[in-house]
């Protein structure tokens, strides 16, 4: 028994042992976490120094019966500071979301899921550029614009320190002026180039020198349809009744950074414009005034340029350019990244940088990027001066600063001039290359510098049939009548697009260059929900139906209801839900994959989730397609690259598809023979984007799915006639 108790005593030693080994550890270990990872957010400045700029400003906020806001000041940047402070009230965290993402600090609160968008902060070095140049290269009218709009910002966050996030405040104008440098490259596609770069096992495909007598081989992946744009304008001398009409109509995310939100500016200097802006943008970013208006659509050019660098064997930090060892600037970058609490954990990463632009290292591979847009701190400025243009001849000024990388405008106006402008800064490439694949990066004469001047950039104004159009397509579709632009007059190195989307081909299908188009007409054709028997998704959905299903009677039986269908989207029809719903299924796994037996796969996944959750494969398509908000929940017409845009994207839950992008805010815009002007407008949601309890949430998703508009309210009288609250802030 004594030997069992002197065990039994040594066991406990041990385990006191080992638990004090334990605590001394876990106590060590606390202590490192502390001292290396504890990092609290500061506290936002108190309300009175937040406020403080905004005794600079006078505001006029009347909100009308839909809650939207319309902004009077005296002078522009007046308005600029209501505009923020009436977002703020609208949308205050998805400001703060996209003001935290342009900064680089994302990560800081939201964790290592937004790490990627601060690392491309770093990337495009976008803070270093604008410390340098913000103060001597900003003009002073748009200095003020952008500090008006961060002192509206921090007025509201004086006025609600529970809602602003720690450490994020003071806003600053240099933060507006960031957001673009940030955010427009993503518009020609940027993101999608560096995805591919950072992307394990990326295949190489080198261009050739074109004395060389060849190109490389490429396999160009096919895509699947992407969202996009719809724009229309048509002259009084094409209409019915001397009229000139605007179409105005971006697809956009339906929440979030890119999500459309609708005001009114109108100020004693001259400012007084309609139109969609973005979260922590101070203007009118599509939209019209009394003499003009513009709509956007997303174009697809080519212009970013990726080169392969040779890396020195005996020192890494050196590239080979013209027969020399260049050394690489090396930056080291820390972006911290929250992990719980006030613990955040300091990711460090070295950047570097070519006279090419910023290096990707993948793998064993090293490239540069250079793109359009880079360095580039004029955005705002542009974007200034077309919302206070009034001419033909003043757009077109605005427009030849070509600050903006990408983006087309569709243009129409009081006199009756249309123009379609195929907007970018097209890089001054050397001629004869094959710029679409990888460059050799040991070549300084491939490092283009600069763009082709304005006058270079694709344009068709007036054209004979009086109408142009873009719906992401190639700008050699830009009108219906015999005068297109032709690739011929325009070098390759331009990377024009060539491509057609459903939408395009069915703008070409209902329209003939000669017919007068009235309102009705031009409406219908807007709300156009079929697909053309020439678009991608017909042509699938015939070969889907094609395949061979003799191994399975009830998917083979769904193939033949395949071809019933009459290409429509409308919510009645009973053939559309199968087919939308397998391409849906089909694309999200492997949208370049039209093998047969991919789509068979595609379609037995629709049958089942039809069957599932609607107890039959043609169910009414309005069953499925949705526009969900709150508590409201109604059927739509229109799918994915039909003229009337709706997209779902994600999981779709329940056996419904709500809508998630697509058709957002809408303009339509005409003027009269004697200029009068007549504006309807209509969002898909309402004005108040988080605020679920406001009546403005979901109040106008009826008259979106019933295809019904509101008038635009213009005029101070008008907005007075309509107001139902009248405040001026921080006064």
């Amino acid at each position: 028994m004594a030997g069992a108790s002197e065990a039994s005593g040594e066991e406990r030693s041990l385990m006191r042992r080992f638990l004090r080994g334990f605590l001394y550890f876990f106590a060590a270990s606390l202590l490192f976490l502390v001292f290396f990872f504890y990092d609290p957010l500061p506290e936002n400045p108190p309300a009175a120094a937040l406020s403080a700029a905004a005794a600079d400003y006078d505001a006029e906020i009347i909100r009308d019966t839909w809650g939207v806001p319309h902004i009077f000041g005296a002078r522009d940047a007046d308005v600029s500071f209501g505009l923020a402070y009436a977002h703020a009230e609208d949308d205050y965290g998805t400001i703060q979301e996209v003001l935290a993402a342009t900064r680089g600090v994302l990560a800081r609160y939201r964790g290592a899921d937004a790490a990627p968008a601060d690392y491309i902060v770093e990337f495009f070095d976008v803070w270093d550029t604008l410390n340098q140049r913000y103060e001597s290269e900003v003009p002073p009218e748009t200095k003020a614009i952008a500090e008006a709009y961060a002192a509206g910002l921090n007025l509201y966050a004086a006025e609600h320190p529970d809602d602003t996030w720690a450490g994020l405040a003071p806003f600053k104008g240099q933060d507006v002026i960031a957001g673009f440098m940030f955010k427009t490259p993503f518009f020609y596609g940027l993101d999608k180039t560096l995805q591919e770069l950072f992307a394990p096992g990326r295949n190489q495909e080198l261009a050739l020198a074109p004395t060389e007598g060849q190109q490389a081989f490429s396999l160009g992946p096919k895509t699947s349809m992407e969202l996009g744009s719809n724009a229309i304008a048509v002259a009084a001398r094409r209409s019915t009744d001397n009229t000139t009409r605007l179409l105005i109509n971006s697809h956009q995310p339906m929440t979030g950074p890119v999500a459309w939100y609708e005001a009114h500016l109108s100020s004693g200097e001259g400012l007084n414009i309609t139109g969609g802006l973005f979260p922590g943008t101070p203007l009118i970013l599509h939209g019209f005034n009394d003499h003009l208006g513009w709509a956007n659509t997303v174009n697809h050019m080519d212009l970013s340029d990726v080169y392969v660098l040779t890396r020195n064997p005996d020192n890494p930090m050196q590239y080979r350019l013209d027969g020399e060892w260049v050394d690489f600037e090396v930056e080291e970058i820390e972006l911290p990244v929250k992990m719980f609490g006030p613990f955040v954990y300091p990711a460090k990463r070295k950047l570097l940088r070519s006279r090419h632009g910023p290096v990707i290292e993948n793998e064993d591979k090293t490239y540069a990027l250079r793109y359009a847009g880079m360095g580039e701190i004029r955005q705002l400025e542009q974007y200034y001066r077309l919302n206070k243009s009034e001419t033909f001849d003043q757009f077109m000024s605005a427009m030849a600063m070509n600050a903006l990388p990408s983006i087309n405008y569709v243009y129409a106006d009081k006199s009756g001039n249309v123009a379609f402008i195929h907007n970018g800064q097209y890089p001054n490439r050397l001629d004869g290359w094959e710029w679409t694949r990888d460059l050799p990066g040991d070549r300084s004469e491939l490092i283009w510098q600069g763009y082709l001047p304005f006058e270079n950039v694709p344009k068709l104004i007036n054209p004979a049939s009086g109408m142009v159009f873009n719906a992401n397509n190639t700008p050699y579709t830009a009108t219906d009548g015999p005068d297109n632009l032709t690739p011929s007059a325009f070098p390759r190195h331009m990377g024009l697009a060539t491509n057609q989307t459903n939408r395009s081909l069915r703008l070409v299908e209902l329209t003939d260059g000669t017919t007068p188009v009235s309102r009705e007409r031009l409406l219908a054709i807007k709300f156009d929900d079929d697909y053309s028997s020439q678009s991608r998704i017909a042509r699938l959905v015939e070969k889907m139906a094609a395949a061979d299903y003799s191994g399975n009677p009830e998917v083979a039986a769904a193939a033949g209801q395949l071809r019933r269908w009459n290409l429509s989207t409308d919510a009645d029809n009973r053939f559309a839900a199968l087919p939308i719903m397998a391409l849906r299924f089909h694309d999200r796994e492997n949208a370049e994959d039209e093998s047969d037996a991919s789509l068979a796969a595609a379609l037995e996944t629709a049958v089942t989730y039809l069957e599932t959750h609607h107890g039959r494969i043609d169910p009414l398509w309005g069953d499925v397609s949705r526009m969900v908000r709150g508590e409201v929940d109604l059927p739509v017409d229109g799918g994915p690259d039909t003229l009337r845009a709706i997209y779902a994207a994600g999981e779709n839950g329940g056996g419904t598809a709500p809508a998630t992008h697509g058709d957002t805010w809408i303009g339509f815009v005409e003027w009269a023979a004697d200029g009068r002007q007549r504006a309807e407008v209509v969002h898909q949601f309402g004005s108040a984007t988080l605020d679920e309890k406001s009546p403005h949430y979901a109040d106008q998703v009826p008259l979106f799915v019933e295809k019904r508009w509101r008038r635009a309210l213009t005029s101070r009288e008008a907005v007075l006639a309509n107001a139902t609250r009248q405040y001026r802030p921080g006064k």
